[in-house]
């Protein structure tokens, strides 16, 4: 009897370990961010755009090998998915309500009619938005997620970077301006203090704008941050 009283606790306390908070962060190519992606399951990965949508999710072969997924392409998951039904809130009937022991839940009707329809939260993990008052740059995008606090390059900030992702927590992220190379305007400058550098207009076609010097992984405050080249 023990053994079992046991086994359920340990079960519950292991339920939320993977849906805490955001397990990876992607910026592309561009400069722009791509994805927050969250480990629902192990090795079951769920992502959401800077608005909250859901990209897809689904069994990350790369991560259960130890590797990174650099296609981002996700398995289908076999495990437990559920649904919101017809007899629920009108913002959300249809969709996602559980992945594995995951519970999603999303805003309802009668609630901001600006954030209405969007994701609420991911396990224990908590979602915000900006308001329709706030900067335009960052209006309906993610504004906190758990205890992160997420900014947004703002209306007023130069072109290249107007509606970039600013920050994650204390993580400060910076990118080179529309008045640099024409290969890396917007492109990912700095990551936390750690710089990057391109191959300019002026080095061989093959290579311009892509990554000359720079980390594309690095663990930041327990958060994966991924720059695609």
């Amino acid at each position: 009897m023990k053994k079992i009283i046991f086994i359920i606790a340990t079960t519950l306390f292991l339920s939320p370990a993977f849906s805490q908070s955001v397990y990876k962060i992607t910026i592309d190519d561009k400069g722009t961010l791509e994805s927050f992606a969250f480990e629902v399951e192990p090795n079951i990965i769920l992502n959401i755009n800077a608005t909250g949508n859901i990209i897809n999710w689904g069994y990350d072969v790369y991560k259960d090998r130890g590797g990174e997924n650099y296609t981002g392409k996700l398995d289908n998951y076999v495990g437990r998915v559920e649904y919101y039904t017809e007899n629920d809130n009108e913002a959300f009937r249809g969709k996602i309500k559980y992945i594995g022991r995951t519970l999603i839940t999303w805003y309802a009707s009668y609630e901001n009619d600006a954030f209405k329809g969007k994701i609420k939260s991911i396990g224990s993990s908590n979602i915000t938005y900006y308001d329709t008052y706030e900067d335009e740059a960052s209006r309906s995008k993610l504004k906190t997620i758990g205890s992160n606090s997420i900014s947004w390059y703002a209306a007023y900030d130069n072109e290249a970077l107007r509606g970039k992702l600013r920050s994650v927590g204390a993580a400060q992220i910076s990118y080179f301006s529309s008045n640099e190379d024409k290969a890396f305007r917007g492109k990912l400058k700095s990551l936390n203090g750690s710089a990057f550098t391109y191959y300019s207009s002026y080095d061989q076609p093959e290579y311009r704008g892509r990554i000359k010097t720079g980390t594309q992984i690095q663990f930041i405050n327990g958060i994966k941050y991924f720059v695609k080249n």
